[in-house]
């Protein structure tokens, strides 16, 4: 499903970061050390208090040096415990989270590849890779800073909580009454905070989208001389980003600034009302300096938690996005008790009454009905216009959807029924828009056989017609090739992907338009591998070039989800039907260009 921009929140701030306590759980130790950690630095934070007031009450009323000069040093020992604990906090915490990010982003990237195709034809991948990379980024920091902050706060706010009323009952009624007036406001702000920081995210997520369109399509952008409506447009989304950040950081401003109010003006007028109670004696100055270092403490603590309430609301949010990925479903199920494929592999290729309609278009059936055989090594080629639903063949046969009604089979079992890995080892595929990806020339051949080794990749480049230019390179197989391939040519990259086919050595071979970009001589060359790689195999064709098809054992020509004939060239021509038409133009148009370039 598409993620709703309009999505609200719901229930509290930081709840969402609750959904990540199961990978907290996988590092009790190191969570164990960690809150040790921040109950020590507390503890030795709270016990400063005390030793100041028997300094006030004691030493200094007897004019004592060797008991100053103890308590000193008592105090510059709990120095040294503090800043050791403070150390050993922030190694144990710091590592928790990166851990806890590693394994998120290893757990969200490992649930995106899952995803049936569905899913991907709804959502940016921009947007998909901002919430992998920017949302962690905002939960490491929150796991490395505000939730330790948080914590080693919380237990010095009411471990001092507790010293006030040990000190002073009285007082500390005054100030425990403070508390419900500043914590509500501030669980309300939270709950806004983390609202627009969803907003901010999303508003953030969507630019990045844009900017990864934009930047992959460089050169169509500059041909086109669309610099400055790219650069314009993406202008406008920064600027959104910003407002949406803003209105984030404006709540979170309000939040923090609220609190302190709150927080130190409601300690001025409790320390007033004690200031009263030592010019009466009813209570002693360095009982009043202890119940004000308390005050301090605590006020400090709440007033930093207050900041991190913030932090947290906001990483509340990316927690949120990143949670809707690991809880997406795939479209296509897999079976919990899959059927074992035939072995050994036949390639047998069976569509029975399919019909299907795309789930972004189901009002629009782009199969109806549609029924074919193909036999263990025969070739069928599908022709026929734009939008006939060639491709979409492949697309089931691959099990990227699933048919709203009917069945496809494989070696006569359903491919709904078998395992998906095992399906797809049996199918190898050419596309016409080939997937190189920024990597050695061996890895992309290696891609779909990543165990095969040296001699096995050269031998399929070879057969792929593919060895003669790969040795002509600088660093050979291990040359690295740009992002999408970018600095081979087509006729290159097709054979990089055939090689990349023939080492996988499956059964079923699907061509999607393998020849269509290429000019004469690429052609050959690629024709030539193609043919070597048919050999043997089940293969499906899709063409709009008739001349690729000419070879084939039978054509099935498509049009509007079904087949509307079927037979060898010389027959479908004979007809004077569909594939005729197609034929004519295309020769016509042959022939002409043909005459034009003389």
């Amino acid at each position: 499903m598409a993620y709703a921009e309009d999505k609200k929140p719901r229930g509290k701030a930081i709840g969402p970061l609750a959904r990540l306590l199961p990978y907290l759980s996988r590092y009790r130790g190191l969570v164990l050390g960690a809150l040790f950690a921040l109950i020590l630095s507390a503890a030795t934070t709270l016990a400063l208090p005390l030793a100041v007031r028997r300094m006030i009450d004691h030493g200094f009323a007897i004019s004592d040096g060797t008991f100053i000069n103890n308590y000193f040093g008592m105090l510059f020992g709990l120095a040294v415990l503090l800043s050791l604990a403070s150390a050993l906090r922030y190694y144990f915490v710091i590592t928790v989270g990166e851990r806890v990010v590693a394994d998120l982003r290893r757990d969200v990237f490992a649930r995106i590849t899952s995803l049936s195709p569905a899913f991907f034809d709804v959502n940016q991948s921009g947007e998909i890779v901002s919430r992998l990379t920017a949302d962690t980024t905002q939960i490491k920091s929150t796991f490395g800073s505000a939730a330790s902050q948080a914590l080693r706060n919380t237990i010095l706010c009411l471990g001092a909580m507790g010293m006030m009323i040990y000190t002073s009952p009285r007082l500390s009624g005054l100030a425990l009454g403070a508390i419900p007036i500043i914590v509500f406001p501030l669980v309300a702000f939270g709950r806004s905070v983390r609202r627009r920081s969803r907003a901010a995210q999303d508003t953030l997520a969507r630019t990045s989208a844009y900017a990864a369109e934009t930047v992959g399509a460089a050169r169509t952008v500059q041909a086109f001389n669309g610099e400055a409506a790219a650069s314009s447009r993406y202008a406008g989304t920064v600027e959104e980003a910003f407002e949406a950040a803003r209105a984030a950081i404006r709540s979170r401003a309000l939040l923090t600034g609220f609190a302190i109010l709150m927080v130190f003006g409601s300690i001025v007028a409790i320390l007033w009302y004690g200031a009263q109670n030592v010019l009466s004696g009813t209570m002693t100055a360095g009982t009043l300096g202890q119940f004000v270092l308390y005050s301090v403490i605590g006020a400090s603590a709440l007033g930093q938690l207050s900041e991190v309430w913030g932090e947290l609301s906001q990483a509340g949010g990316a927690a949120e996005r990143l949670t809707e990925l690991l809880r997406e479903e795939p479209a296509v199920k897999e079976s919990s008790d899959p059927i074992s494929l035939p072995a050994p592999p036949r390639g047998d290729v069976v569509f029975d009454r399919v019909s299907f309609a795309y789930p972004t278009r189901q009002n629009t059936i782009t199969l109806n009905g549609l029924s074919f055989h193909v036999h263990p090594g025969e070739t069928v080629a599908f022709v026929g216009p734009s939008g006939a639903g060639k491709s979409t063949i492949f697309s089931l046969l691959l099990r990227f959807y699933d048919p709203v009604s009917g069945s496809v089979q494989l070696d006569g079992i359903d491919i709904g029924e078998a395992s998906l890995q095992q399906l797809r080892d049996r199918i190898a595929i050419v596309p016409q828009d080939v997937t190189i990806f920024a990597a050695s020339i061996h890895d992309n051949i290696a891609f779909g056989a990543p165990e095969a080794n040296r001699e096995a990749v050269r031998a399929a480049a070879i057969a792929a017609q593919a060895n003669e230019f790969i040795s002509k390179l600088d660093h050979g197989y291990e040359t690295l090739i740009g992002e999408r391939g970018i600095t081979l040519s087509g006729g290159q990259r097709q054979r990089i992907a055939i090689a990349r086919a023939i080492l996988r050595n499956a059964p079923v071979l699907l061509l999607d338009e393998a020849t269509s970009a290429l000019d004469a001589e690429s052609e050959t060359l690629v024709q030539k591998a193609l043919d070597g790689l048919m050999k043997d195999r089940t293969t499906l064709v899709i063409a709009h070039r008739l001349a690729t098809v000419l070879k084939a054992d039978r054509i099935l020509v498509m049009d509007e989800g079904h087949i509307v004939e079927e037979g060898t060239h010389q027959t479908l021509i004979a007809k004077g039907g569909l594939y005729a038409r197609l034929a004519r133009l295309q020769f016509h148009d042959l022939e002409r260009d043909t005459v034009s370039a003389l």
